[in-house]
């Protein structure tokens, strides 16, 4: 097998292009006859809608199915269910969610030849959106008309003078062309916009008056029914237009004050209007309060008793007494009153005072009053030490090994300090160049 491949792999390969290339021929011509891929493309959206009769519907023909001009779809299968052609709309999963429960579906043909296509008007957006399987009932479509049932549908002399009027329209138009029949009809579009708005009055007043005359039955039969009451009623407003009548000066007086009560009601309500206003949300605020009235006025209730006896016999005897000596205070109060300003800046600068001696800059530096204590500390060990013969200071003389080499050195010219001072002993304690500090008492008297 694999020696005959490569004997003849150019026959292998012409085979295979020519197999893809039937392939892909094949998916071009079953795209473009609809085909469904089920794999590739993603399933219709299908929905139904009822019209009673589908002439000239022929599914799978390319139909299309269109909202304002735009293709969604295309017309499936077409069922008779009761009388009435069911035709199924394949809906692109695009356009699912265009299409409500309310929408409407109109048979159109394209051409003259019965190229059919579906108007569908997707319906308000308050409704739900349409469900899978969703059928449009017959009530919102309408099929396509055709001429000759229009002319079947009137009376043979009304046919007779529609074939005059078209007869007569050709003759008239027969070499005058179809630009004055443009320009005639033009004309006649302000008197059809004219006529179309009286008929919709003229139907909206029908119904109007169909509604009327439907009340208006039905009231005379409730008047009918109750003939006693409406006497009754007739009498009683008789009595109260006599009495209406004798008080015609009263009457007249109360509607004359009328106006000027009325402005004064209006002022009165808008100035209550603003204090309810202010009024709502006070009282809104004050519920709490005033439901947590009822425990409060229990605990001070439970807290007078015990104390009326403290105030009676000791508060109120105190305040008695006290008030000489508040008295005599209040000139004192007054200058101490004066007073006060100075003594507050005065604690206030001893206040900055004392902070800045216990200032201690991030904690790190030493603040003054660390100082202090160091000076006091070194001042006591300054006059600590002393003998017999009183008193003397410590003295700190810090040497390093190359001074003490040539303060001991015996050529060095300041051999005789080094002598004086006895740094010879030192000579053993710098092996290298480390620093010594050797100290030395000196006595001061």
């Amino acid at each position: 097998m694999k020696l005959a491949i490569k004997k003849h792999w150019g026959d292998v390969v012409a085979i295979l292009a020519l197999v893809v290339l039937a392939v892909v021929v094949a998916g071009y011509i079953l795209n473009k006859e609809r085909f469904h891929f089920p794999l590739i493309q993603s399933t219709p959206f299908e929905i139904n809608a009822e019209f009673s009769t589908a002439q000239a519907v022929m599914p799978g023909q390319g139909q299309s199915v269109r909202v304002s001009g735009v293709q969604i779809g295309e017309i499936g299968a077409v069922s008779l269910q009761d009388g009435r052609a069911v035709v199924q709309l394949r809906i692109s999963d695009t356009y699912k969610h265009l299409i409500h429960t309310d929408a409407t579906a109109l048979l159109r043909p394209r051409t003259g030849l019965k190229d059919m296509f579906v108007e569908v008007d997707p319906g308000s957006k308050t409704a739900p959106v349409a469900a899978p399987g969703f059928t449009i009932p017959v009530s919102n479509t309408s099929p396509d008309v055709n001429l000759d049932e229009v002319l079947s549908s009137l009376d043979t002399d009304t046919r007779a003078y529609l074939s005059l009027l078209v007869n007569g329209a050709g003759q008239g138009l027969k070499g005058n062309g179809g630009n004055e029949l443009a320009q005639v009809l033009e004309r006649f579009e302000p008197t059809h916009r004219d006529l179309a708005r009286v008929s919709t009055a003229i139907a909206l007043r029908a119904n109007h008056l169909r509604r009327l005359v439907n009340s208006l039955q039905r009231l005379n039969t409730a008047v009918a029914a109750k003939q006693g009451q409406v006497t009754q009623l007739v009498d009683s407003s008789a009595t109260v237009f006599r009495a209406f009548a004798s008080e015609d000066r009263n009457v007249s007086t109360a509607i004359a004050e009328l106006p000027g009560t009325l402005r004064q009601t209006t002022a009165t309500l808008t100035q209550v209007q603003g204090l309810a206003t202010q009024l709502g949300p006070a009282a809104t605020h004050l519920l709490p309060a005033a439901r947590a009235l009822p425990s409060a006025n229990a605990a001070l209730t439970a807290l007078s008793k015990p104390s009326a006896p403290i105030v009676q016999t000791q508060i109120r005897p105190f305040v008695i007494a006290a008030g000489p000596v508040v008295h005599d205070l209040r000139p004192a109060s007054i200058n101490l009153a004066k007073t006060a300003p100075n003594l507050q800046k005065t604690f206030g600068v001893l206040n900055h005072f004392v902070n800045m001696l216990g200032y201690s800059p991030g904690g790190v530096q030493h603040g003054y009053l660390w100082w202090l204590a160091w000076l006091g500390h070194n001042t006591r060990t300054l006059f600590s030490v002393q003998d017999a013969n009183g008193p003397y200071r410590p003295l700190f003389i810090q040497f390093s090994c190359s001074q003490i080499s040539t303060l001991t050195s015996p050529t060095s010219p300041f051999a005789l300090v080094g002598s004086l001072l006895n740094l010879t002993p030192l000579r053993t304690a710098c092996p290298g160049l480390a620093p010594l500090s050797a100290q030395i008492p000196t006595r001061q008297n």
